[in-house]
């Protein structure tokens, strides 16, 4: 209920308590319930709405308003200053009802609960002013975290910007962002926070954004910077084929074992053509080592069998001793006398 922007998940789990939500014509009494994209959901008698398209919006909040939906107080909230027309937003986080600056909105439940995730780790900057004389030594002890009354704080970054006779400016920064925990730290110190603003969350920034207005983030921003898919046009199976394909490659290269056999590299079962001899021998049989040893022999004797018998005669022709004798004559043989 959350996800489609009905209601909160506090007040989802409020409201199926109270008996008005329904999965597939049964009473839900326990939000601990598995439900799929088949299941008919009905509130209040009424289908559930379908998930609309995520949404992101810059909203700068002034002071003397309560970041929620309603305040049972009757005290002032941000939803006095949301233009009626857009849907129902939450924030992504909180500001005191004293602290002013950046606060941003969302449609999407899951797109809330994932941005307010400790995990995602984005940054929030504030303009501190304080009253007192501030300790710059202090102030760089705090990347190292800090503890107060037995609440442990992360590491907050602080520096001075400026000092105006008995007030100074700081620049803070921290990912966790426990509730007043930078007017906590401060007052620690004996420098009491008079005004906090924040100025950016994680990759956003406040800018030039007139206060009490709205201004929608682009979607092709949100995907960006968000890293968030809000439609894909490749299904997620054939994104998977694609990434378990490559470590198998590289596997392979990197012992020096061939790629298995696949349609397009299997080797042809004819030969390709006519004088491609090899493709139309059978294979080699590893069985027995004899017919490699009879091929490494040919392959040794080859170039004496393949040279011509003139030109490497396998016997050597005797050269005659005496004069060249021609046909018709006789050699006449004679003895010296001595």
């Amino acid at each position: 209920m959350a996800r489609a922007g009905l209601c909160s998940r506090r007040d989802a789990e409020r409201w199926i308590a109270e008996g008005r939500v329904k999965v597939d014509g049964e009473v839900l009494t326990s939000p601990a319930v598995t439900v799929t994209s088949a299941s008919t959901i009905e509130v209040d008698g009424k289908p559930l709405p379908s998930e609309a398209p995520a949404r992101l919006f810059r909203f700068h909040k002034p002071t003397g308003y309560l970041t929620a939906a309603s305040d049972p107080e009757g005290r002032k909230t941000i939803t006095d200053l949301i233009p009626k027309e857009l849907p129902r937003l939450m924030p992504v986080g909180r500001l005191d009802m004293n602290s002013e600056g950046l606060l941003l909105l969302t449609n999407d439940g899951g797109l809330k609960r994932q941005l307010e995730l400790p995990s995602t780790g984005w940054q929030r900057r504030y303009r501190v002013r304080v009253h007192g004389d501030v300790d710059e030594a202090k102030l760089a002890a705090l990347i190292d975290g800090i503890s107060i009354d037995g609440f442990d704080y992360g590491p907050i970054e602080a520096s001075l910007e400026r000092v105006l006779g008995k007030n100074a400016w700081l620049n803070v920064a921290l990912r966790e962002g426990k509730n007043r925990e930078i007017r906590r730290v401060m007052e620690h110190f004996g420098w009491p926070v008079n005004r906090l603003i924040r100025v950016s969350f994680g990759p956003f920034h406040l800018g030039k954004l007139p206060r009490g207005e709205v201004d929608e983030v682009k979607t092709k921003v949100v995907k960006e910077q968000i890293g968030l898919i809000l439609q894909s046009d490749t299904p997620s199976s054939h994104r998977q084929r694609r990434l378990k394909a490559k470590p198998k490659e590289k596997a392979n290269r990197a012992s020096g074992r061939p790629p298995a056999a696949t349609a397009a590299n299997a080797p042809s079962k004819a030969p390709t053509g006519a004088g491609d001899e090899r493709s139309a021998q059978p294979p080699r049989s590893r069985r027995t080592s004899a017919p490699r040893m009879a091929k490494a022999d040919t392959r040794k004797r080859q170039p004496a069998e393949a040279a011509s018998p003139a030109a490497t005669p396998s016997k050597p022709e005797r050269k005659p001793s005496g004069p060249r004798r021609h046909a018709g004559t006789t050699t006449l043989k004679l003895k010296r006398s001595r």
